[in-house]
């Protein structure tokens, strides 16, 4: 099959862990894949952006920032056109975007089927952290998106609700999550740390909506703490104030940033990490990092939610803790610390899960070439 891969993304980050890997992943089944993106995006580094792009966000009212990105669909047009007519593809496979229309457009120009994958309600999203202006018309083309698509490709099935109140049939709607590469996890052992302390490991960008600093607060409020090491692996615009929030708390010493590291080192990391945490997410995603904790083993303390549940069970293969009572997740990170025989059994439980259910990218691109071929325009 001859799958062209339109995105919108301006940084290397989860994002880009999630294309890179599902290309990869359709191209080592033997299918073409054409990646048409902005030219920035290719010269960009792991966790970088365009500069450029970082001035002009910086500078401009946000609701000109909102209309230059619908402009962008013109330069964007005409750049995915030209890739479908050289690369004559069986697909158009889009990463959803907040105001992208390329694909949508070429593929009814074209005649050539559309799957759109949505990782996020951005509309929604961006209303309540980012401050978006231009609501109404936002959420309208985020809509019509939606409902031009042959196959819309949600990562959770509390998404996948949330795009059929948007006036998608629910037959049109599949639920792919997140994946990992177990095969990347082979080999790998969780060592204790070097002063045979337990470790506590998160995996990402560091924002402060992730609740790590909750992890912080209770490190020092609890006796029973003090044979906990906290590792976090990632930056992010919330760093300094963690450092700042250790620091004062006097439990910096217990506490270690590695700051980015590359994707492919993050197995080895992960490896190393006794109880592996999911403080906080929102209740839509499908966290990238929950599904490298499976493969490698952890044993993972995450929020009692219904995205969460569509993957994890409570006592079998995780422990979930009710996020709006305090101290849920300090008691669960504490039963954990104190028994070791039950972080083996979550984590190989963790890890049996992920070939079970084929929560990889191999199987997301097999799920999605399968669609494809029975799917009529």
């Amino acid at each position: 099959m001859r799958i062209l891969y339109s995105h919108r993304i301006q940084s290397r980050d989860g994002q880009s862990v999630h294309v890179e890997e599902l290309v990869a992943a359709f191209r080592q089944a033997g299918h073409e894949v054409l990646v048409v993106g902005p030219a920035f995006y290719e010269q960009a580094s792991f966790g970088g952006e365009s500069r450029l792009v970082s001035l002009i966000r910086a500078r401009l009212p946000k609701a000109l920032g909102e209309v230059a990105e619908i402009f962008y669909n013109v330069p964007a047009y005409w750049r995915l056109r030209a890739a479908q007519r050289r690369f004559v593809p069986d697909l158009i496979y889009e990463r959803y975007n907040l105001f992208h229309l390329a694909g949508t457009l070429v593929s009814r120009r074209a005649g050539v089927k559309l799957f759109v994958e949505v990782n996020a309600p951005i509309a929604e999203e961006r209303s309540r952290f980012g401050g978006l202006r231009l609501q109404r018309l936002a959420r309208a083309l985020e809509a019509a998106v939606w409902r031009s698509a042959d196959r819309v490709l949600a990562v959770t099935g509390v998404l996948k609700g949330m795009i059929e109140a948007a006036g998608v049939p629910a037959e049109r709607i599949e639920v792919v999550p997140n994946g990992s590469k177990p095969e990347s996890f082979v080999g790998l052992r969780r060592q204790p740390g070097v002063t045979g302390a337990i470790v506590l490991g998160f995996v990402g960008f560091v924002r402060t909506w992730h609740g790590l600093d909750t992890v912080i607060a209770a490190m020092a409020e609890h006796a029973d703490a003090a044979a906990l090491q906290l590792v976090v692996v990632g930056e992010g615009p919330a760093r300094p104030e963690l450092e700042a929030q250790a620091a004062a708390l006097g439990v910096a010493g217990r506490i270690s940033f590695t700051g980015l590291q590359p994707h492919e080192a993050i197995p080895a990391l992960v490896a190393q990490f006794d109880i592996a945490l999911q403080p906080r997410v929102v209740p839509y995603a499908s966290p990238l990092k929950i599904f490298d904790y499976m493969a490698a083993g952890c044993a993972i303390v995450a929020p009692d939610q219904p995205n969460i549940r569509e993957v994890l069970v409570h006592d079998e293969n995780a422990l979930l803790f009710d996020p709006d009572q305090p101290g849920a997740m300090w008691a669960a990170i504490h039963r954990l610390a104190i028994d070791p025989a039950l972080r083996e059994r979550l984590g190989e439980a963790a890890r049996a899960r992920i070939t079970q259910a084929d929560y990889t990218w191999r199987g997301n691109a097999a799920r999605v070439v399968a669609w494809a071929m029975t799917q009529r325009r």
